[in-house]
């Protein structure tokens, strides 16, 4: 999310430019008291739980329930400040700028600092907290819109097991499988709904899981519950042309995080698993705990 202030004025635009500052009225407001007359920043509008840690799924569903008073806005870098054009300096020296803005703390708005050197830690730690990942920068390097060159995102990406319940159909010049429906059991034996896998798998592994789940169809649903229909991460799943099989197949799969609707996202295909049975697959434990 882009802030444009001018003249005291502040607007939200996202980055295809499009002016979203009626929806969130209390973020426009805190920018609005940044001691600038004109800036244009670079920032992240994020959802937090109870331990500072964004949330997509919260901000997604602030988004939907019109609810948006506690979001924050997380300032990362400046572009343009009273008058001067800043985006030539380097990274470094543009933060500088930023983070004079912020000596005053405004509720809803941070600045975002950073560290330097350092990073396979500096994600590690951050893998450790439950956050998505670590974003590297050149710190050398002026503002380029749309350059990926001079920043790179590693993801803190979980691996597991799961039981296959089922399939959906392919669509266009997708071939076998569409995705493949995955599910754990808890404490009491129930297998639960987890979500879909399409990600990963090549022509020859897709072919192969149709012949090896064909065996295993039967017309009513393994789960304790059906999975919802709609997800804000995926389109809608069509109960009705789902495959549903006997619960026997695991697959391993990464994954970048669970949602607070319980359901897997950023989901990719790594291979079956023929080491463990079914019944030995339980909810996995999201991310490692949050250490002092």
């Amino acid at each position: 999310m882009h802030a444009r202030i001018d003249g005291g004025k502040a607007v939200l635009l996202t980055r295809t430019g499009l002016d979203w500052s009626h929806r969130y009225r209390r973020t426009v407001e805190a920018l609005q008291r940044l001691p600038v007359k004109s800036a244009y920043l670079d920032g992240e509008l994020c959802a937090l739980n109870a331990d500072g840690v964004p949330v997509f799924s919260r901000l997604q569903a602030a988004m939907d329930e019109g609810k948006t008073d506690q979001l924050v806005f997380f300032a990362f870098d400046l572009l343009f400040v009273d008058g001067e054009d800043v985006s030539p300096l380097p990274l470094v020296d543009r933060k500088a700028n930023l983070k004079r803005l912020f000596r005053k703390k405004i509720d809803g708005l941070l600045y975002t600092d950073h560290v330097a050197g350092d990073g396979p830690a500096f994600r590690a730690q951050a893998c450790k907290l439950g956050l998505e990942g670590a974003i590297s920068k050149r710190a050398d390097r002026p503002y380029a819109p749309g350059d990926r060159g001079i920043w790179v995102k590693s993801k803190c990406l979980n691996r597991e097991e799961f039981v296959v319940v089922g399939w959906t159909d392919p669509e266009g010049s997708r071939s076998h499988i569409g995705a493949l429906l995955l599910g754990y059991h808890t404490e009491d034996g129930r297998l639960h709904y987890a979500g879909r896998v399409g990600t990963g798998m090549t022509e020859k592994e897709l072919k192969r899981l149709a012949g090896v789940l064909a065996p295993l169809k039967v017309a009513k649903m393994p789960l304790a519950e059906p999975p919802p229909r709609d997800s804000r991460f995926g389109s809608p799943l069509k109960l009705s042309k789902v495959h549903w099989v006997k619960p026997e197949l695991v697959v391993e799969v990464t994954y970048l995080t669970w949602t607070e609707d319980n359901l897997l996202r950023q989901v990719s295909y790594q291979g079956q698993r023929e080491d463990k049975t079914a019944r030995q697959v339980a909810r996995p434990v999201p991310h490692p705990p949050r250490t002092s």
